[in-house]
């Protein structure tokens, strides 16, 4: 496949490397060939990097496998996902998915991405509800700002809440900028 066909969202390999594309631009100039400038996140160590390629260069497009999973256990070292149709159980090392350990919750629907049998990541929803274990009261009158507090989840994790969100509540959080959305 030659380099300009690609899109944000593609999988392709080059120089044995698995990639995929998060962004793309063509730059033709008069006199030169056209120049594929990418933006690309190595599938395997999640480095980003941008790489720059001439319009004749062909890479090795891919197929990545998607299933939905369901997130069941943490088992220490590894996190247990399993297929909801067949019972299928993984299990996936911590070390795999440290950045989204924070918004797994047990029993949400995620969707494992794997590459010729070898698991390569989990995508999270967009929005994720989570139950507050921890909250400090509402002062009244304290509203000379934005009027939030400090919140702890179920998962451990930390975010800003506003004053009339308390311990039991269910929120949602942004799985993007880990930011508190609304209730749930």
């Amino acid at each position: 496949m030659n380099v300009t066909e690609l899109r944000p969202g593609n999988y392709f390999i080059d120089e044995n490397t698995l990639y995929q594309v998060l962004d793309i631009l063509l730059n033709k100039t008069a006199m030169r060939k056209m120049v594929a400038k990418l933006k690309v996140k190595n599938v395997r160590t999640g480095a980003i990097t941008e790489m720059a390629r001439n319009s004749g260069y062909d890479v090795t497009e891919c197929r990545v496998d998607k299933r939905p999973m369901q997130y069941l256990y943490d088992g220490g070292a590894t996190l247990a996902f399993m297929d909801p149709k067949t019972y299928d159980q993984i299990e996936i090392g911590k070390n795999q998915l440290e950045a989204e350990i924070p918004f797994l919750v047990p029993n949400l629907e995620v969707t494992v991405v794997s590459f010729e049998d070898e698991i390569l990541g989990v995508l999270l929803p967009s929005k994720v509800a989570m139950e507050v274990t921890e909250c400090e009261p509402a002062v009244r009158g304290d509203t000379i700002n934005s009027a939030m507090k400090d919140a702890v989840l179920e998962t451990g994790m930390k975010i800003r809440v506003p004053l009339f969100v308390n311990q039991g509540d269910k929120v949602s959080v942004d799985v993007a900028t880990g930011k508190y959305d609304g209730r749930a």
